[in-house]
Formats: structure tokens, sequence, C-alpha cells
């Protein structure tokens, strides 16, 4: 029988063969990065991941006030979870570094960005952001995003997209430094909202918040009646994130 995806009909681009073989084998190098990720996160439970800008200065405010909210973190016993960079990712990393409890960063190779800081206890490095992203999610007992640029969003939209859609379990999701966040929870409310692509009890997603012991107050807060471990039907959802 006739190979038609080898064939020029006008529907199917014709396929070369070496990059699908290519193509095909990457999916090994993928589940590489899963299972390294897994194996070497599992007990780092519980954890809480910080997200940021990696153009931000070790001089400017935001880089203190990171360092200060991740060594309260991993002094209360939460591991910390940064993306292993410079900028907002180094100052999570140094934080924690210097607290109780151990300092992970999930790096990614770029083109022409990101070296990996040096306060690092665990180091993996991803070559595809989406694997990376799992882990940020699957061991997560809260978010804590710093003001940041489009990566920074895009982990704010992943989380927020996954606990909407119970893809994962909720966890507390706090935005830090009210005047960098309030006009886009506006945006949320008065256009989101407005035109009903959200739910209005989504806004209940996410909270702003802006001193240390404020965010540790709101993560306690939230497993104060359940503890850190997920549930088993929560268990079964990460699992199958």
């Amino acid at each position: 029988m006739e190979d038609k995806t080898k064939s020029h009909h006008p529907g199917l681009a014709p396929i070369n063969d070496t990059m699908l073989t290519r193509e095909s084998w990457k999916i090994f190098q993928i589940m590489a990065e899963f299972v390294e990720g897994f194996e070497r996160l599992a007990r780092i439970k519980p954890s809480v991941s910080i997200f940021g800008s990696a153009r931000t200065k070790p001089d400017h405010p935001y880089y203190e006030l990171t360092v200060k909210i991740a060594r309260a973190l991993s002094d209360a016993g939460f591991s910390v979870v940064s993306g292993g960079g410079p900028g907002i990712m180094e100052a999570a990393n140094k934080g924690a570094f210097e607290g109780k409890s151990p300092s992970i960063g999930l790096n990614i190779q770029l083109p022409h960005e990101q070296s990996g800081n040096g306060y690092q206890d665990i180091s993996l490095t991803f070559r595809h952001f989406f694997s990376r992203k799992v882990m940020f999610v699957k061991y997560a007992a809260a978010y804590v995003v710093m003001p940041g640029g489009f990566g920074t969003l895009d982990e704010l939209a992943e989380i927020l997209t996954l606990v909407q859609t119970n893809k994962t379990r909720r966890i507390p999701i706090i935005l830090v430094h009210a005047p960098f966040w309030e006009g886009l929870l506006a945006w949320f409310k008065n256009t989101l909202v407005t035109e009903k692509v959200i739910s209005p009890d989504d806004l209940d997603l996410v909270q702003i918040l802006d001193k240390p012991e404020d965010i540790l107050n709101a993560i306690f807060s939230h497993y104060e009646h359940r503890g850190f471990e997920p549930s088993a039907e929560e268990a079964e959802t990460l699992l199958n994130l």
C-alpha cells in the first residue's frame, strides 16, 4: 500500500526522513528531563516556587525584598524553587541558600540568556520550557510572583489556568508589590469578568501581599486545617498533570 504521508498530495507537505527521526528521538530527551526532575525533586516538599524578572539588578528593592521573602520561607521549612538564573531568580535562591531549607534552581538553556546562579543546593537544567513548567507546579505548595516580564506572566497564567480547570490542586498564588500588579488585576476585573471570559470567582485565585510575614501567614493559613501533603484525590490529579 502506498504511504500517503510521503506523497505530493497538495494537502500534505513531503516528510524529510532525517528530520522525522530526529523528532522521534526527541521523545527520549524529554522523557529524561521528566525522570530526572521527578527523582530529584520528589523529596523537597513542602516547597514554594518564586518567579520574577531575570533583569532585576542586585541593588534593586525588588531583589532585596525577594531575598527576604525566600529567607523567611526557607527558615519556616519550605524549600524554595526558582528558575535558577539571574535577577529575581538569583535573589530567591540566595535567600533560600542562606536559610535552613534547600534552594532549588530549575535552569533553562536559552540561546542568548541565563547562566545559573551560585546559590543552588539542587540544580537541574532543562531544554524544554514545558517540562520545566511541570516541575514548578508539581511539588509547589504555593506560588510567589514578583514583578517580571513575559516569562513571569507565562508562569502566572499557567498556574491560574491549571487551578481554574482543576488540573492541579488549589494553592496560594501570591502577587508581591501591589503597585506593579494592581493594573493587571483591574484589567482582569473590568475586562475579563465583564466580557465573561472568566468568572468573578476566578479573581479569588490570587492575592496581593507586600511583606514576607504576610506571605508566610497566607500560606500557613491556607493549609491550617489540611496539612501540606496532597489528599489522595489531589495526588491523583498531580500524577496526571
